[in-house]
């Protein structure tokens, strides 16, 4: 009923910023919660941020202060703003959505932080 489509990953130099986008699509009325999670080789999936349907967001101690969630409502948009990026932020980018009671999620998209 929602799909979700992740796009902005790329290959970054430490210390630079990148901007991810999600955009939702279907019965975005039904979202009740949007999160990004990150999943790098070898490590379990890890939530990274959330921003509920009133616009309250939380964040992972590791990327407070560096990473910025939004949404652009009139797009169905949310954006992952990640500045300060560190090798260890490396992962595979991934966009979910809670539809109602059930878990949706983006395909991701790569991030690649280097010297």
């Amino acid at each position: 009923q929602v799909h979700l489509v992740e796009s902005g990953g790329g290959l970054v130099q430490a210390g630079g910023s990148l901007r991810l986008s999600c955009a939702a699509s279907g019965s975005i009325f039904r979202i009740n919660a949007m999160n990004w999670y990150r999943q790098a080789p070898g490590k379990q999936r890890e939530l990274v941020a959330t921003i509920t349907r009133v616009g309250s967001t939380n964040y992972a101690d590791s990327v407070k202060g560096r990473f910025t969630i939004s949404r652009d409502n009139a797009d169905n948009t949310v954006y992952l703003q990640m500045n300060s990026l560190k090798f260890e932020d490396t992962a595979v980018y991934y966009c979910n959505a809670l539809v109602g009671l059930a878990l949706e999620w983006g395909q991701g998209t790569q991030v690649t932080v280097s010297s």
